[in-house]
């Protein structure tokens, strides 16, 4: 987590950001009294702040039902008293004030001031942020999703309007509300590289309104009719998972302390458990899982964006159980899986792999090969190449015998395999590669090998790369 900080006079304002999700939220303090907004689930963090900084928690603000994970906004309001604010158009289930234009509240020297900004969803709101010892002018503007650092939010997450009409309000948004505040204007939004909130984002953790009038591709877009076809063209893949977790926001999470705690599960038990279908996740890196790991398990590291991966490829049903190294391992994969809604119940192998080998089971591997070594398999035999990057990506630059397959459409559909050809995969690194790995085998696939270090080894080496153009 980074933390950025300003104290100026009585005025305080944090920033919180969490890497394996690319989300930021936020804390605002004058005279005692704070705001939280955008909070992740696990709410200790804010609590601590408050309490290190002499503040009370009492107003707590959603910019809009997030998709891409849960909210810890209930537990912070039921463990400090605080309000929730959240766009009207929400229809939240749980008690809360409803944000509109025009809607300002005062804190200490503080006034926060709400636009309502559809487009990335409807209930889209945007926070104008006044700090009356700095002046009366607009100091920040926390824009949630719908101004991201070199990007705007995606409009497709809405099940009552198409992602047009979503993208027509964001135009209107942007340029009859965001684009009104003076330059000089802070900006600091919900989600930052990474996210699947948006197409490509920059990694600066804030702006201003006038870089961004500058320097964001999608402010440059004069016309409402070619920003509504640039926003809905070659969207990044919705993970399934997305609007089960707006609905989860809308209603509310459960307190993270009353999920039970994890069960240790022997390994005969566990390997009852995958021949009935349950998912076995084996967090460890993606080295480890390819020299030993429990057969037909699945690989996500805990490494890299481990959350969105396992919600996006696994769905919030899976109750998996968990293999890790270390009790620390399981206990931050727990968590970190809460964070999207999977909240785990099923437990976890107890030992781990050494008590899995200890139990007389047998280890399944992933052959690995360097880029050097597959360029000389593919001038001898009929080895395929499945890239599991995205699109984007793949366009950018790819082994000429390669093929695309992204890795966030295994859910939906693994790709065709055949039989009598060995098939190679590669992602960026190695680390999406290896999941997709372990999907394969899962499923049956016998001849698979994984590509150390990805295209990234491939294009160090040297050999050819493919563009589109």
């Amino acid at each position: 987590m980074a933390v950025a900080r300003s104290s100026i006079s009585t005025f305080y304002f944090e920033q919180f950001y969490l890497g394996c999700l690319a989300h930021a939220s936020y804390m605002i303090g004058s005279e005692g009294q704070a705001a939280v907004v955008d909070p992740q689930r696990d709410v200790e963090l804010y609590l601590e702040a408050a309490a290190e900084h002499g503040l009370t928690i009492c107003h707590i603000f959603e910019t809009h039902l997030h998709a891409d994970f849960v909210s810890g906004h209930r537990e912070l309001a039921e463990r400090t008293g605080a309000q929730i604010y959240i766009g009207r158009s929400a229809h939240a289930k749980f008690p809360h004030v409803g944000l509109y234009d025009g809607f300002e509240l005062r804190m200490g020297r503080i006034k926060i001031k709400a636009f309502e900004t559809p487009g990335h969803t409807p209930e889209s709101t945007c926070l104008v942020l006044i700090d009356e010892d700095r002046g009366t002018q607009p100091w920040a503007v926390l824009t949630g999703d719908t101004l991201f650092l070199g990007d705007v939010g995606r409009p497709d997450l809405s099940p009552t309007h198409t992602p047009a009409e979503l993208a027509g309000l964001l135009y209107d948004s942007l340029q009859r509300k965001l684009m009104t505040l003076p330059d000089e204007v802070l900006v600091y939004p919900a989600h930052g590289a990474g996210s699947l909130c948006g197409k490509n984002m920059r990694a600066d953790r804030f702006s201003t309104i006038g870089t961004e009038r500058t320097t964001n591709y999608a402010l440059q877009i004069k016309s409402r009719d070619e920003f509504i076809r640039e926003l809905t063209t070659n969207l990044p893949t919705r993970p399934a998972y997305f609007l089960q977790d707006a609905e989860i926001n809308r209603t509310g999470a459960a307190p993270l302390q009353q999920l039970p705690p994890l069960r240790a599960l022997p390994a005969e038990q566990v390997r009852s458990l995958i021949e009935q279908g349950v998912i076995a996740l084996d967090v460890r890196p993606g080295d480890q899982f390819a020299k030993a790991h429990v057969p037909k398990s699945i690989n996500i590291a805990l490494s890299g964006q481990f959350a969105t991966w396992a919600g996006t490829l696994l769905g919030l049903k899976s109750n998996p159980v968990l293999i890790a190294d270390t009790v620390e391992h399981l206990e931050e994969a727990r968590l970190r899986l809460a964070r999207v809604g999977i909240d785990a119940e099923r437990g976890y192998l107890d030992g781990g792999i050494e008590s899995w080998k200890a139990s007389g089971h047998p280890l399944a591997t992933v052959p690995q090969i360097t880029a050097d070594q597959l360029q000389k398999e593919l001038q001898r035999s009929t080895m395929k190449v499945w890239d599991v990057r995205r699109d984007g990506e793949w366009k950018a630059g790819h082994l000429p015998e390669s093929i695309c397959y992204p890795l966030d459409r295994f859910q939906a559909e693994l790709p065709p395999l055949d039989a009598h050809r060995p098939v190679a995969v590669h992602c960026k690194s190695g680390y999406r590669s290896m999941a997709a790995c372990s999907f394969l085998l899962r499923a049956g696939a016998k001849d698979v090998v994984d590509v150390k270090g990805g295209f990234d080894a491939w294009e160090a080496a040297g050999l050819p790369v493919s563009r589109e153009t």
